[in-house]
């Protein structure tokens, strides 16, 4: 026979789940190599004499995981090519669940030319849903323990976490998992599934998890759908919940809104969130973030229902502008500092306006959304046109043209008085630029702080017992200069 690689797997641990295709492989007198040496079912190699190479050394010599399966495949390819007989790639479980190297080696078999077989064996998965009593029609995740974040946890399914193989890869495994669960939810930690005399089963809170001394390279960890609480956590359940919302027998007013009827709800909610910033409450901060939150979900679904996009594309498009414009992060770019950044940051979105726009030639100005607010329009605009130029040199030059605006308009008459007070709030906003100063955090910041004054007048008319209509301008001045001093 040609050269060949058959890729089979050794099952899951039992001896009695390995597959007669695969038993026959074995005894076939091919060279056989093993990932690891480390499986219950390489007993049999060693009492029917069968030989074997095993790559376990790779694993304390490489840095990572990566190098180890690079490696692996590496000398796999080069057997096969000086070979002129099929070679055996044996690993543990089936092949296409959870094996990194044998994704990698079946790359490099198709690149060479060199045929691979797949030669199929039970999976781990088949004795842990035995084990769990666990339907996976219900929808599960299956992650990786070594490459984990809370963003790939989804408490709506049931979720099995591999390669748990010592207490410090669950100690790793359980902080993460304290992220997004209560830190007491139970969790099963599963060794041995399937295997006669080696399986065990631990249900222990999340926090204990990695207490249990048994753990070893048999070892994974199950967590059950949370409960409806629990559940909330998962952006796909918000989706969810706006659709029934929208959808037949769900709300009656949020089935009749549209892009404008909740406009002005949107810039409400952002102004909101900018004040529960500005108050340090970071629990009420989160909740507003929630609100903004809502808003974007909703509109996305208004548009599903309108046939124009959804959700999904939402996130894809803000993923691929992200992944596109730092590309000193996602690709080779070099940057030296945050001004090279900028500046790359600028380029590429003047060549995405560009491609939009086709043949219109371009602006300076182009890029500022239309629907801010005018005071950060301004300030926008008048950055913009500063950086090719269109510039005062000194500040002093800023503060004259704020004098000439407001002589202007102490001048003018009629309709000219919108003209002119609109002039001298621009010269405003350009001197507050120079001064690197955001016009609108300043205004805000102003009337926070004409709340908090008014407020204290308001109080001393409560505990007076009076109404604002039984007190002088004087006594409510005298007030106010009692509160500025608060």
């Amino acid at each position: 026979m040609d050269t060949k690689i058959f890729v089979m797997g050794l099952g899951a641990g039992s001896i009695d789940a390995l597959t007669v295709r695969a038993y026959q492989l074995l005894k076939a007198g091919y060279p056989i190599f093993l990932r690891t040496e480390r499986h219950p079912v390489v007993q049999l190699l060693h009492d029917e004499n069968i030989l074997y190479e095993c790559f376990d050394a790779i694993y304390d010599q490489a840095d990572n995981f990566d190098e180890v399966y690079e490696t692996i495949v590496s000398k796999l390819m080069a057997f096969a090519q000086e070979s002129q007989s099929p070679i055996v790639y044996a690993v543990p479980g089936h092949p296409m669940v959870a094996e990194r190297s044998v994704k990698l080696l079946r790359a490099q078999s198709e690149k060479s030319g060199i045929p691979l077989e797949i030669i199929s064996s039970s999976s781990f998965l088949d004795d842990m849903f035995s084990a769990l009593s666990v339907d996976p029609n219900e929808g599960f995740l299956l992650l990786d323990g070594l490459d984990f974040d809370e963003t790939k946890l989804d408490s709506r399914f049931h979720t099995i976490i591999t390669q748990v193989y010592s207490p410090q890869v669950a100690s790793d495994v359980k902080l993460v998992l304290m992220d997004y669960y209560p830190e007491n939810t139970e969790v099963a930690v599963i060794r041995g599934a399937g295997v006669q005399g080696l399986e065990q089963v631990w249900r222990v809170p999340i926090y204990e998890m990695d207490r249990i001394q048994e753990i070893d390279h048999l070892t994974a960890v199950y967590i059950a759908p949370g409960n409806d609480k629990e559940q909330n956590k998962s952006f796909g359940k918000l989706v969810d919940i706006v659709k029934r919302l929208r959808g037949p027998g769900g709300c009656p007013w949020d089935q009749e809104q549209t892009h404008e009827s909740i406009r002005s709800y949107l810039i409400e909610e952002t102004y909101e969130v900018l004040e529960a910033l500005d108050s340090g409450d970071m629990e009420h901060f989160a909740e507003e973030l929630g609100d903004l939150l809502l808003h974007v979900v909703m509109h996305a679904q208004i548009a599903k229902d309108e046939g124009n996009f959804s959700i999904f594309q939402v996130v894809e498009s803000i993923s691929e502008k992200m992944i596109r414009r730092h590309p000193h992060v996602f690709h080779e770019t070099m940057v030296g500092n945050v001004e090279d950044v900028l500046h790359n940051w600028d380029e590429i979105k003047k060549k995405e306006k560009q491609k939009k726009d086709g043949e219109k030639a371009p602006s300076v100005l182009d890029g500022i959304p239309k629907g801010l607010p005018m005071l950060m329009y301004s300030y926008k605009q008048q950055k913009k046109a500063a950086k090719v130029g269109f510039d005062w040199d000194q500040e002093e030059q800023v503060w004259e043209k704020v004098e000439e605006e407001l002589n202007e308009l102490r001048l003018a008459k009629g309709e000219e008085r919108a003209d002119e007070l609109g002039d001298v709030l621009y010269a405003i906003v350009n001197l507050a630029r120079f001064m690197k100063i955001d016009p609108e955090d300043a205004l805000h910041r102003t009337c926070l702080k004409f709340s908090q004054r008014f407020q204290y007048i308001e109080q001393k008319l409560e505990e007076k017992g009076l109404e604002f209509s039984e007190v002088s301008l004087d006594w409510m001045e005298e007030q106010w200069q009692k509160a500025k001093k608060i």
